[in-house]
Order: C-alpha cells, then structure tokens, then sequence
C-alpha cells in the first residue's frame, strides 16, 4: 500500500497551516523531530502485565489503545496476547468481527506506519489468518494521523506506549498553537509527551488503566504542575516503576526514564519499584508483586506510599524515613525566601562572545562593564577570579543607554553589529538590538552573595565576598537578614541535599538541577530565632569549609533526632 493511498485523519475545521504542519512532521526523515525511542520488548511486556492485558482474559472484548506506534513495540506484542486469548477463549469464528474493534493505534510518520502495517499484515497471516481478514483488521485497527487531532471514537480499557520525546522548538508554530489551544496541561516549556499524556487519560473509561514509559522530569519540574494536577483531582498514581540506569530501551537516551500506571478511579496508595533488572522472568515477577493485593511486608523490591499526588506539587517518591522529615520542616519552618533570602540566576546575553571577554581588555567605558563570575572561577570551593567582565548596556535609571555619551561602547557594539543582531530577542525588538537577554542591575556585584552552579552531584555553594556578576550558569543567593556564611553552612548540609535531591529532576550520572525552583523549597528558621552560640558554629563551619560542622550545626538548627539524620545517611548522635 502506497503511502498515497493513506489519508490522514484529520478533523475537518482545522486550519490549512495546522494540516501543513501535520504534513510536514508525517513525511520528516529526522529522529529527533519525531521523538522516535525505541523500547526492549521485556519492558514492553512488564508494562502490559502491569496494566492487565495478559491473554488469560477475553481481551478481544477490551479496547487497547496505543497513541504512537512507531515500528510496532507495543502493537505487535499486544496483538500477540490478543490472538492467544481469542483462539483459547471464544467459541466464535468471526476473527474481524470479534477483533476488530479491539485495538486502536495511531501514527503520524508516514513510512513507518506503512512498514508497521505491512508487519502487522505479515504477523496475522503467518498466524493462519487469510490475506483478506488480515487487511481488513490492520485496517480497522491503524490509524495515520496525528494523535494529539485525530478523532477516537468511544473510550478504552487500556493505554500503552512510549510517547513521542519532542521539545516544542521542534513543532511548527501552527501546530504547536493548536495543541496549547486544546490541551491544558500543554504548560511553560512542557513536552510533546505532556498531552499525549493528557488525551490518553482522557480516553480512559471508568477503571481503565494507562501506562507509559517516558522520561521522568515533567514529575516535579515546573511544566508538569498541571498535569500532576489533573492526575491528582481524577486520576489515581497507581504505580511507579523508576528506570533510570536500565537499559529499557534499544538506544541510549539522556531523559531518566519511568514508568507509570495510571487508572480512573479513586487516589490511593502508591506502589514503587526502582531499577528492575531487565530481565524476562525477574521483570514478570516484579510485575506480580506490584499489581498483587498486598504487598508483602518483607518484599525488598517493592513498597508504598500514601498521599504521593497533592495537586501540582511534585511527587515526593523516595523513602518514607525522608519524606517524613521533609514534612516535618515544611511543616515547622518558613522558606528560604519567606526569611528574607533571594534566589536568582545570573546575566544571559544572548552573544557571550560579544558581551563577555578579558575585563581590562574590554575596550568599553569603565562605568559599562562589571567583573563577572563563571562556574570556572568557583570549581575549588573558593573564587579564584579568571578576570572576565560582562558590558552592561544599561542605564541605572532604566532602558539602555544612549550610545551617544558612549563612543567607546558605541565603537565596540557597531563593529560586532551583525552577531549581536543575529540574536532571537533582536527581532522582537530591533531598536533595543544591543540590549542583553537578561537585564543587568551592577548593584547585585557588590553584595555579598553564595553561588551555586546549576548542575552538580553534590552541593557546591561558594561564597562571593560581593565584587562579581554571576553568569547566567550559576544561581545565586543573596539574604536581607540571614548571615551569609552562616546560610553557606546550610546550604551545604545534607538536609539541603535531601530536599533537592527530593525535589530536583535528575541528569545522566545523578547529578542533581540546583535550580532556582528547587532552591526556593528549602526551609529557615527566622535569623533572629537562632541562638548566638549555634550563629557561631554555622559561620565557622562555613568559612573553614568543614562539611561534617556545616551537618553537625545544621542538625541543631533544625532539631534532628538521631532517627532523622540516620533518614539522611549520618549516624545520629
């Protein structure tokens, strides 16, 4: 069947440029506009077990639904149980008539649905099935379409899948306004696999059950908030399976991936595994015991947690021990920025090679650039200042600065003129075309402040005595009634650890996001709150750069017991 015989199912209202976008993305030759990850078929079958679609049920009376289908990871192994349970359960002979509205599986690249198709014809009829029956059911069941537009018919008992990994750069602007007009969690920055999500769920009938493998960061970053806050108020987070460091799928991939199940029905409990060994028989097992009655009080492989959804706040999945203290000092004490601490990010300029260069080579007025900070001045621990500086095109009173009182500037930004305009925010705003990305206030140089590098394994929090701009690869913090010092103490204590390990997103290696977001979760006690004697040994663990004093102190501010920093690795005095 040529690809030209095949017409896209489409709503009809939809704009000419949305269907030309669709088009486009249908016939695209790159992975990466396509979001294609491909899934081990022991992973594959874990997540059909954990849903429920095993062939010792009439599943051909089921619907299953697959979103994505790509090359047949989850259809073929699916249509398998689907023809084991039909020849040893029903007693009819009508294999279309019984079958055919059994699945539902859509694609939107156009050559890969055509060899699933021909794969899908070629496994039926090597099953005994007639060329005829074959055609009629790959018919009944493919669908070429964009998943996010194309109509569904009726609801289903099961989701599965691996949905498409694209960022939203990767989306025509057509395309990408549509969905944002259709789906509500289509949020900030969110993936394509956010919707799909969405409308899955939404496809589900009473008890049904979705299930998908996909990257884990939309759990607790920013952009996930509305989603995890549909799932919350009418969804339950059944089962969450972590497989991060499994080589679930047939590529390497630098998301962390999941594994989620997901029912329409009443919240409850949720069951946890981590990083099962990807294997066969170990796999069916684990599944097993996670979608069993109990789980049974001595199993090392799984757990569970009450209360992991709680509206769009991000799911709290590690040890019970640590989410109990979490609790306790979300509880007990305010945040960080509710005691008079600042969490910001440094100067993006959008052309560093133009913006950034040797301080006392930068051939600018004195008064237009400042000393900056980068992640290499700070890699010891301590500042070690490589002499950088950052131009500042901007007037204290606001806006930029007239070029006109500034010839040496105006030299300088005329001669690079091409690059700089060359910048996305140029277009925007072509009169502005020597303004920075980020706006840039010399007054955050000269105060005291701690800098924070976005990624690492483990806290890095160096202290800036207040002559340096950071770059915008570092956070910074800065506090009105905190000592700073005494604030580096904590910062670099293990119970800041635990909470942005909690509630950070992972990188490839575990190394953790220090990010804004995820600073401003911590809790303080007031600075006035704090005796002078525990003052004193959170600054001196901070300024002699002893870690074990930083814990020890931070342990006191916040009234941990020995069971609590036994939660967080440290024997408990």
């Amino acid at each position: 069947m040529a690809l030209r015989q095949c017409s896209f199912d489409l709503p009809t209202q939809l704009h000419p440029q949305v269907v030309t976008a669709v088009e486009q993305l249908s016939t695209s030759t790159g992975t990466e506009s396509r979001g294609v990850i491909y899934t081990r078929v022991e992973v594959v079958d874990f997540i059909l077990d954990l849903v429920g679609y095993t062939d010792d049920k009439p599943l051909w009376q089921f619907r299953l639904l697959e979103p994505s289908f790509g090359e047949g990871d989850f259809l073929l192994p699916a249509l398998k149980r689907l023809l084991v349970s039909w020849r040893r359960l029903s007693k009819s002979g009508d294999i279309v008539g019984d079958l055919g509205s059994a699945i539902r599986a859509v694609e939107l690249h156009g050559d890969t649905f055509l060899s699933t198709r021909s794969s899908v014809v070629s496994m039926l009829t090597d099953e005994g099935i007639s060329s005829a029956s074959a055609e009629d059911l790959a018919d009944r069941w493919l669908t070429l379409g964009d998943f996010l537009l194309t109509p569904l018919e009726g609801e289903f008992d099961f989701v599965v899948g691996n949905p498409p990994y694209v960022r939203q750069e990767m989306i025509p602007p057509p395309l990408l306004a549509e969905y944002r007009s259709r789906f509500e969690t289509m949020y900030d920055r969110a993936d394509l696999y956010i919707p799909f999500i969405e409308r899955s769920l939404a496809a589900l009938m009473p008890d049904g059950a979705l299930s998908f493998i996909c990257a884990d960061r939309w759990m607790k970053n920013r952009y996930g908030g509305p989603l995890r806050k549909l799932i919350s108020e009418r969804y339950h987070l059944k089962i969450y399976v972590d497989m991060v460091g499994t080589p679930a799928f047939h590529s390497e991939v630098s998301a962390y991936p999941a594994i989620t199940v997901i029912t329409r029905e009443k919240p409850g409990a949720t069951r946890i595994a981590r990083q099962p060994s990807i294997d066969r028989d170990a796999l069916a097992d684990l599944a097993a015991e996670l979608v069993g009655q109990q789980v049974p009080k001595d199993s090392a492989t799984v757990r569970e947690l009450h209360r992991v959804t709680c509206g769009a706040e991000p799911w709290l999945l590690e040890c019970s021990d640590q989410m109990a203290l979490i609790r306790r000092l979300e509880s007990e004490f305010p945040t960080l920025e509710q005691v008079g601490c600042k969490v910001g990010i440094g100067v993006a300029t959008g052309a560093d090679k133009v913006f950034i260069g040797d301080y006392e080579a930068l051939d600018v007025e004195p008064d237009r650039k400042i000393p900056l900070a980068t992640t290499r001045d700070i890699q010891s621990g301590e500042v070690c200042w490589r002499g950088l500086g950052v131009i500042n095109p901007f007037a204290d009173e606001g806006g930029l600065v007239n070029l006109e009182h500034y010839p040496r500037l105006r030299r300088y930004l005329e001669e690079r003129r091409a690059v700089i305009e060359s910048r996305h925010c140029v277009q925007k705003s072509p009169a502005n075309w020597y303004k920075t990305i980020d706006r840039i206030t010399p007054a955050l140089a000269l105060v005291p402040k701690l800098l924070i590098p976005d990624i690492k394994g483990e806290a890095h929090i160096v202290y800036e005595e207040g002559k340096l701009y950071p770059h915008h690869n570092l956070y910074y913090v800065t506090s009105e009634e905190w000592d700073i010092r005494a604030l580096q103490a904590v910062l670099l204590s293990e119970v800041t650890l635990l909470f942005i390990a909690t509630y950070s997103t992972k990188m490839r290696g575990g190394f953790l996001r220090f990010q804004a977001q995820y600073l401003r979760r911590l809790r303080l006690p007031r600075w006035d709150t704090v005796p002078s004697i525990l003052r004193s040994k959170l600054i001196e663990a901070a300024t002699t750069r002893d870690l074990q004093a930083c814990n020890q102190a931070s342990f006191a501010l916040y009234n941990l017991t020995g069971e609590e920093q036994t939660a967080l690795g440290v024997e408990g005095e």
